[in-house]
């Protein structure tokens, strides 16, 4: 066994010979760089390759790499740059040794070779100094000699060299001073030097304030509050707070009573500073009966009958002592002076009363009969009775004596205040005067005098039409400042059958909660907007009420869908057939689906869209107008017949849609233009009868226009008009012409016609195709002005609207016949 383990250890000290010298030759110069501290990331250390001589085109092929156990730096293996790969902290790596050396070794393959690189991390002042303790307490004896020291733990800077703490300094004081012990290695050491004696009723506590300073440029500091608190010695005697007492005490005095309290200080502390009184040796044993004193407040109280006709002057010696070990005291005389009183107060007494009045009283009546009266006899029992003048009630002396009515003097609000406590205070004429005071609690009943009033007048609601008939739609709500059944609130809808209020009978209200149901479902198609009035009745006798307007106006929801206009409709589908010759070009027109909706803004907004057609190349559908053209000419190759079907949907939320199919035939061109002169010479007879009457038609409309006008300019020449309203008003007309609103945008005053009058078009999103702008010319002359007032005032709303629009759409239709 000895012999086996011995060649064995031969074994591993020849392969670790070998080792050695494999390593030696493998092994090159040493390379050292500097950098300092907290360099970013990234930041270049050196060229390590082309410092160790290395080829540079080999460093990737041979692995050029780092092999150290420390992630702080790497080597790039293409040009063998040395990069910082994370910030380095000084102090973390090497804590405060004077030199921070990090050794890298660098490695390279086919052949082995092992470079060593040192970087030697410099350190900066990136460290202040700090303290363990950032508040110190010291407490030194006001006895203490100056010259004493007292040696104070040091300030630790994680940076090292001359960039460690250097020096201390201390703030300017008038008792210590410092002194600053080098130990070497160790650092230096703050010692406080007490250079003036202390005293501690001067100055019971020092405030210090100790820096140190480290060796960067500029320095960096950190500081340490010093509070240091005199001890006290007993050398100061309790003092009085006054050179003599003399106070004057009532007769009759209740046990207890506070004569005067005395008050020592002393300025030591603690049980030197301690303070307590008693009376002195010279104080006779009956007057131990007639008063005693509190040993640590010094307050000398009533402890048994005090009677002017027995004796009118006390005088007493207090003893004020401190608790030190060898107490120092002083003595002060009080002198107490007996005061012949007013000993009995006034007694009132309520005879009749009557807590609960009417808000509704009349001033002046009575409330309560009020007595009073008085133990003592000539001033000391004259008594003047009184209440406060901030309540609606006074004070009425009676026929007899010491006798009063409590009276109301204004008129009574129970919603402004429903109870009063009225203080009644009587008060003798003795010196001093000596009072009682009883407080009497009025209650006010309530009057039903205030009407219900509405949380909002008039009310303005906003209901989306489709409404479920029955379902609640909105409440209103009315509050009464009365209580109880005078405050009791019913509801219900004003029915008059007034033109404007009809349709207050599709209405319901509660009767209790205010809430309204509508009975039927709205369309804003048919309205637009509505009011009505709601009374609310209280529960009074008699019963008061007030009404409120209820405007409702209605929101347009996407509910129609789009109507094809052409092709015409039949058997529910829009089926047309188009003949066009082959010779057309590209972007020919084709033809052009027409559709309308009945909603009105996005939800009648239309776009159009091709979903079927036999070849995309041919045919294209602009989305907004719904024309179809070509997109390019037709050859021979293609078909004879293609099916389009067209897709119209609108812009509401949840969009609405139809479909339109066209059927384009394709014809050579002498068979179109015989179909087309047949289907010209219809066209042109029936458009000549069809504009004749047009012509009669708009003719007798601006006829009964004109004459409309004159006849109501002459009926409301004679009337006075005023023209307040700044906005035009809106129209509900439902005849087929006069489905408009008007409304006013910056200057411009603009009528929206509804969906009758845009048949066959197709309204573009940002635009105005539907909508007249009416001129809004401000004429310098008053007559113009004054006869413009006469005929908006004089003509009914829906009929102006109308009228208007007739004769707007009149002359649009003219214009375009011409």
């Amino acid at each position: 066994m000895e012999q086996r383990g011995a060649q064995q250890w031969a074994r591993r000290c020849l392969l670790g010979c070998v080792a050695a010298v494999l390593l030696c030759s493998v092994a090159s110069a040493q390379l050292r760089y500097s950098i300092s501290e907290e360099v970013e990331e990234g930041n270049v250390v050196g060229n390590a390759a082309k410092d160790l001589g290395l080829d540079r085109n080999t460093l990737k092929e041979r692995k050029y790499r780092i092999v150290s156990s420390r992630p702080l730096f790497h080597v790039n293996p293409n040009d063998g740059i040395l990069y910082v790969s994370r910030l380095i902290d000084r102090e973390e790596v090497c804590a405060q040794s004077s030199t921070c050396l990090i050794n890298l070794k660098t490695v390279l393959e086919n052949p082995l070779e092992v470079h060593y690189v040192g970087v030697d991390v410099l350190d900066v002042n990136d460290h202040a100094p700090s303290f363990e303790e950032k508040d110190k307490k010291m407490d030194i004896s006001e006895s203490v000699l100056p010259g004493a020291r007292f040696q104070l733990k040091p300030s630790r800077d994680l940076d090292s060299g001359p960039f460690s703490v250097q020096n201390y300094k201390l703030n300017e004081n008038d008792h210590f001073r410092l002194e600053v012990k080098d130990k070497g290695q160790d650092g230096k050491i703050p010692v406080l030097v007490l250079q003036k004696s202390l005293d501690r009723e001067a100055a019971k506590s020092h405030s210090l304030v100790l820096t140190a300073l480290d060796g960067g440029k500029p320095p960096k500091s950190g500081d340490m509050n010093i509070l240091i608190a005199v001890l006290d010695v007993n050398d100061n005697a309790p003092v009085f707070s006054s050179d003599g007492y003399s106070v004057t005490l009532n007769e009759n005095a209740p046990v207890g009573t506070t004569v005067v309290q005395v008050i020592a200080t002393d300025l030591d502390d603690g049980q030197n500073g301690d303070v307590i009184y008693s009376f002195g040796d010279s104080v006779s044993n009956a007057l131990f009966k007639m008063f005693d004193i509190n040993h640590s407040t010094g307050e000398i109280v009533v402890s048994g009958l005090i009677d002017y006709e027995e004796r009118e002057t006390y005088e007493i010696e207090i003893q004020a002592s401190d608790k030190g070990l060898a107490p120092l005291t002083t003595e002060k005389s009080v002198i107490i002076k007996i005061v012949d009183v007013n000993d009995n107060a006034p007694e009132i007494e309520v005879t009749s009363f009557s807590s609960l009045i009417p808000e509704d009283s009349r001033p002046g009546t009575t409330v309560a009969l009020i007595s009073v009266n008085d133990l003592d006899s000539g001033l000391n029992g004259k008594v003047i009775c009184s209440i406060g003048e901030d309540v609606p009630f006074a004070l009425s002396p009676s026929s007899q004596d010491k006798m009063y009515s409590l009276v109301t003097k204004s008129p009574l609000d129970r919603e402004k205040k429903s109870k009063y406590d009225i203080s009644v205070v009587a008060r003798d004429a003795g010196q001093p005067a000596l009072s009682s005071e009883k407080t009497i609690s009025v209650f006010i009943s309530d009057v039903n005098d205030n009407s219900p009033e509405f949380s909002s007048s008039p009310y303005t609601f906003y209901l989306s039409e489709g409404n479920n008939a029955g379902a609640p739609i909105f409440s209103v709500k009315a509050f009464d400042h009365d209580e109880n059944e005078n405050a009791k609130i019913s509801y219900h809808i004003l029915r008059d059958g007034r033109g404007d209020n009809k349709l207050s009978s599709f209405l319901s209200i509660n009767s209790e909660n205010g809430q309204i149901s509508a009975l039927k479902s709205f369309d804003f198609e048919t309205l637009k907007s509505f009011h009505f009035q709601v009374v609310a009745t209280d529960g009074g006798s008699p019963p008061l009420s007030s009404n409120v307007t209820v405007k409702v106006f209605i929101l347009d929801q996407n509910d129609n869908a789009p109507v094809i206009l052409y092709p015409v409709s039949s058997n529910g589908s829009a089926e047309g057939v188009e003949e066009i010759p082959r010779n057309l070009k590209a972007g020919d027109l084709v033809t052009k689906v027409r559709a309308y909706d009945a909603d009105i803004g996005y939800n009648g907004w239309l776009l159009f869209s091709l979903q079927q057609v036999s070849d995309h190349s041919l045919f294209s559908l602009d989305r907004y107008t719904g024309q179809i053209r070509t997109l390019r000419s037709f050859t021979e190759t293609d078909e004879a017949e293609h099916r389009l079907l067209i897709l119209v949907k609108d812009n509401g939320n949840v969009s609405l849609s139809a479909t339109a199919t066209v059927i384009v035939k394709l014809v050579e061109p002498k068979e179109a233009f015989a179909a087309s002169d047949v289907k010209s010479a219809a066209k042109v007879d029936e458009e000549d009868n069809v504009t004749f009457y047009l012509i009669i038609t708009l003719g007798s409309v601006s006829l009964l226009f004109v004459i409309s006008i004159i006849v109501l300019i002459a009926m409301q020449c004679s009337k006075s008009t005023e023209y307040t309203s700044k906005y035009l008003q809106d129209a509900n007309y439902d005849g087929t012409l006069c489905h408009s609103i008007q409304y006013r945008s910056g200057d411009k005053r603009y009528m929206l016609v509804g969906p009758r009058m845009s048949i066959g078009s197709t309204v573009v999103p940002g635009s105005h195709a539907n909508t007249l702008v009416l001129p809004d010319r401000r004429h310098t002359s008053g007559e113009v002005r004054k006869l413009w007032l006469i005929f908006t005032n004089s003509i009914p709303k829906h009929i102006c609207i109308c009228l208007l629009n007739s004769f707007s759409l009149s002359m649009l239709i003219l214009c375009a016949l011409f």
